[in-house]
C-alpha cells in the first residue's frame, strides 16, 4: 500500500489558494454553490444532526471527557427589586467531546501544519495559525449523505471495516445521487447505533468502521470541501497500517481538509430512504474560539 506521505504529497492543495491560505478545501464553497444549495430547501423539514452535549455523552474519560455542567445561579438566594430572579451556568468541555469540526491546525506531522506552515505555530496558548475561528463564516452548502450501512443492509459496519471508493461510488448509485465540488459530505456507519444501544462510551470508542486511505483520492478529485462521520474519527480504527491515524494526516494535514465527527445520522438516512432525496441544505458553523483547534456543532440538514 502506498504510504500516507506518498498519498499526500501527490493529493497535496498547499498553495492552491494562495500561500496565506487558512481554510483549505472549504473555500470550494463559491458562492455560485451556496446559492445553489439554498435552492435544495423545498419543503421545510429540518434534522439535527448533532449529539446532546451530556455528561453521558460517548467519552469514556483519559485524553478526553464528557462536558460538566455547572450551575452557577439557580435564583435561590436572590434579592433583586420586583421579584427578579435569573439563573446562570457553565461548561467545562473538551472542544471535541460530542459533534464538532477537527481545525486544519488539529493534526500535523514531519514539523508542518497544513499550507506549509510550522507546527511550532501550535503551542500552549493555542493555533496561531489554522485555527478553528478561520472558519467562522460557516461551513455551509449542499450536503450529500451517502449512507453505506444501508447499502449494506446492516445497522453498522464492525470496527476495522473499511470503506473504500468502490463503496461510496456504490452508495451514489443506489441513491441516484452525484458528489461534486464544493459538496460536504456526508458519511453513515451506523457506528452510533453502537452507542444509543448500549451507553457503553468504551464499546463506541473501541476501534470504528470508517473512511481508508484509498478515499483520500477519491475526496481530492472530486473536490469536497468538507466530510463528517457518525463515527469518532472519520477514518476506520484500527488503521490499514502501524501508522496513527493516517487518513487524518493526509485529509487535514495534506489537503486542508475540515473533519466533523460524532454526528447522528439516523433520522436523516430514514427519511431520505423514503423520500430518495440524499441531497439537502447543510449548516455546520463553529463556534469561534480564537486559537482552537477544534469546536463543537450542532449541524442543520434541511430539505
Amino acid at each position: 500500500m502506498e504510504s500516507f506521505r506518498d498519498i499526500g504529497a501527490r493529493l497535496s492543495n498547499w498553495n492552491r489558494w494562495g500561500p496565506d491560505d487558512e481554510r483549505g478545501t472549504v473555500n470550494f464553497i463559491t458562492p455560485e454553490k451556496l446559492v445553489s444549495a439554498a435552492r435544495l430547501v423545498r419543503t421545510g423539514k429540518v434534522f439535527d444532526l448533532g449529539i446532546p452535549f451530556s455528561a453521558n455523552g460517548p467519552q469514556p474519560g483519559g485524553l478526553r471527557v464528557n462536558p460538566v455542567h455547572l450551575m452557577r445561579e439557580t435564583g435561590e438566594n436572590q434579592d433583586f427589586p420586583g421579584g427578579f430572579r435569573f439563573a446562570d451556568d457553565y461548561v467545562f468541555m473538551p472542544l471535541q467531546s460530542a459533534s464538532q469540526w477537527d481545525a486544519l491546525a488539529h493534526v500535523f506531522y514531519d514539523g508542518k501544519l497544513y499550507n506549509g506552515y510550522p507546527s511550532a505555530l501550535v503551542d500552549s496558548y493555542g493555533a496561531a495559525k489554522l485555527s478553528i475561528d478561520k472558519q467562522g463564516k460557516g461551513i455551509a452548502g449542499r450536503g450529500v449523505l451517502l449512507d453505506v450501512a444501508r447499502v449494506k443492509g446492516v445497522d453498522h459496519l464492525q470496527a476495522g471495516e473499511v470503506i473504500t471508493p468502490i463503496d461510496l461510488d456504490q452508495a451514489m448509485r443506489e441513491h441516484g445521487v452525484q458528489v461534486g465540488s464544493g459538496d460536504i459530505l456526508l458519511v453513515r456507519t451506523g457506528w452510533r447505533n453502537v452507542f444509543t444501544s448500549t451507553g457503553d462510551p468504551r464499546a463506541f470508542m473501541n476501534g470504528e468502521p470508517g473512511v481508508g486511505l484509498g478515499c483520500c483520492e477519491w475526496l481530492h478529485d472530486r473536490e469536497i470541501a468538507a466530510i463528517a462521520c457518525d463515527n469518532w474519527a472519520v477514518e476506520v480504527l484500527p488503521s490499514e497500517t502501524d501508522d496513527a491515524l493516517p487518513v487524518h494526516c493526509v485529509l487535514i494535514r495534506d489537503l486542508g481538509m475540515t473533519l466533523g465527527e460524532i454526528l447522528d445520522f439516523e433520522e436523516l438516512s430514514g427519511d431520505c430512504a423514503e423520500d430518495g432525496v440524499y441531497e439537502f441544505f447543510l449548516t455546520a458553523p463553529p463556534i469561534k474560539f480564537a486559537k482552537a483547534v477544534g469546536s463543537p456543532i450542532n449541524p442543520l440538514a434541511i430539505k
